[in-house]
């Protein structure tokens, strides 16, 4: 028997720290969707009890540290299921970019291993397995558009922003979230993006309300640390994107574009900073 699960990308229409809490992680806010860029996943049930990960990807781990086999190993101590599985991972997103590609590949596990061993687990406490492999794992299994809070892991789903395509460009270098958290001093950040005001922006469908409302503290270290994602960010802007912004601790850096009569354009013209640059719509 098998399933297929689709694991989309997400991005951060604004990204807040407020503190550093007791446990080590940080308060944060954030507005996160989905966009059209995703990986695929095929689980088969196997007769013997152990967890198989493959991809035609030669850059990723298929052990105990991919995050896919890490929610195979959860549900199935959780739940005591004694039968076993091959989860292959076809690649679309980017690693390490700041796009939650590994935290969709293990919602996208946990959705379909549900389905597959028909274990009835209630949405609720889907989420909250999710929240115990990582922050966004648990907006990774509901999708949508959503306020998150706490660190990442507290949903409050919200209206779809007013769709648009969506070029996304990584530059060749791969940034550490743990690196840049621990870089980051919330007392120093200058200015604070709004949640309320983009969620308002949102809801209006407001799309020049949304690119005037986006915003990222992260990006004053990952930016001192890698100065190709500023260059990469003034590219886009010279190049015609309505709003620009680095998603989560980078250093993917994405633009909303209105006019897909811009796309190609932008697209081509950041081809000549990276290789991997993506034009896709967002998922409402």
């Amino acid at each position: 028997m098998k399933m297929y699960e689709k694991a989309p990308a997400k991005i951060n229409l604004m990204l807040d720290v407020l503190h550093k809490r007791p446990d080590g992680f940080h308060e944060v806010e954030m507005i996160m969707t989905m966009v059209d860029l995703a990986d695929r996943l095929e689980l088969s049930e196997l007769p013997r009890d152990s967890i198989i990960i493959s991809s035609q990807a030669g850059y990723i781990p298929l052990d105990e540290k991919n995050l896919a086999f890490q929610a195979a190993k959860l549900i199935k101590d959780r739940y005591d299921v004694k039968s076993g599985v091959h989860i292959h991972l076809d690649k679309r997103i980017p690693v390490a970019a700041g796009l939650a590609g590994g935290s969709s590949d293990a919602a996208a596990t946990l959705r379909g291993l549900n389905r597959l061993w028909e274990l009835g687990i209630p949405a609720q406490e889907l989420l909250e397995l999710g929240a115990e492999l990582g922050s966004d794992v648990p907006f990774c299994i509901t999708g949508g558009t959503a306020l998150a809070t706490g660190r990442g892991e507290k949903l409050t789903p919200i209206e779809s922003p007013p769709q648009c395509w969506v070029v996304l460009a990584k530059p060749p270098i791969n940034v550490s979230t743990a690196e840049v958290y621990g870089r980051l001093r919330s007392s120093n950040i200058a200015v604070h993006p709004s949640s309320r005001l983009m969620r308002k922006a949102i809801e209006d469908g407001d799309f020049q309300g949304v690119c005037d409302r986006l915003g990222n503290v992260l990006e004053e270290v990952t930016l001192k640390l890698h100065p190709e994602v500023q260059q990469l960010k003034e590219a886009m802007i010279k190049l015609g994107a309505d709003g620009v912004l680095m998603s989560g601790s980078g250093p993917t850096v994405f633009g909303l574009v209105s006019k897909q009569s811009k796309v190609a354009r932008i697209y081509n013209g950041l081809r000549g900073f990276c290789k991997e640059v993506y034009a896709v719509r967002m998922l409402t």
